[in-house]
């Protein structure tokens, strides 16, 4: 047990390493010996859980899509805007987020599959606005695939500007300001004014999800 807690830690380690080096250098240009450097591990213990650069990447792109599942929501489109609030505090907070980001957004990374963590937001995004049609809350020309590639997208864009021009200080009015914008062409009216949209929604929501976690941990260890 004590020898499977170190291998975890270490993993951490090296992971929490891997994420500084490339939110700072970008993929292209950092190396494995600073990771090792800023992990302080040996070259072994790093092979030992990531066998490339690229395999230490892909866990870093993975470790953004944490396991916070935004509670389901009677209004199916406030379960969109919560994925969407979520994700903005945790880029704000979370360094292996925006490590991840950075790395999705890497257009120098040669060789490296940034597709992933698009795909894993466009999904959640279709299946909720599938869900928000079958209730009648969605206007009547929306496909759900096209809009959530368009949410996605749009969102990509809008995080990539706050982070050049604000270093992410100034993303939740910016996402609040997108979400005002695209939910009239999305959503029926009536659908609209019940949505919340305050610049404390995504930490409300963040803290929501941890309670809902801990309480499944719980239950999980309990069951044991």
């Amino acid at each position: 047990m004590a020898e499977q807690i170190r291998a975890i830690r270490t993993r951490q380690a090296i992971l929490g390493a891997a994420a500084k080096i490339f939110e700072e250098r970008g993929y292209q240009a950092a190396t494995i010996s600073e990771i090792l450097s800023e992990a302080g591990v040996t070259k072994g213990a790093l092979y030992f859980h990531f066998q490339s650069k690229e395999d230490l990447a892909f866990g870093v792109l993975n470790a953004q899509n944490q396991s916070l599942v935004v509670p389901d929501r009677a209004i199916k489109m406030q379960g969109i805007v919560d994925i969407v609030m979520l994700h903005t505090y945790r880029l704000q907070t979370d360094p292996m987020v925006r490590a991840g980001v950075r790395l999705t957004m890497d257009q120098l990374a040669q060789g490296l599959d940034r597709s992933g963590p698009f795909r894993a937001w466009a999904v959640p995004m279709r299946e909720g606005l599938e869900r928000a049609q079958s209730q009648g809350e969605l206007l009547p020309q929306i496909d759900p695939a096209e809009t959530a590639d368009v949410i996605v997208g749009t969102y990509a864009g809008v995080q990539s500007m706050s982070q050049a021009l604000t270093e992410y200080e100034d993303l939740v009015i910016r996402v609040t300001a997108l979400m005002r914008h695209l939910l009239p062409s999305i959503v029926q009216s009536s659908v609209l004014t019940s949505l919340h949209l305050g610049e404390s929604r995504g930490a409300e929501v963040y803290a929501e999800a941890v309670r809902a976690m801990e309480i499944s941990q719980a239950r999980e260890d309990l069951a044991s």
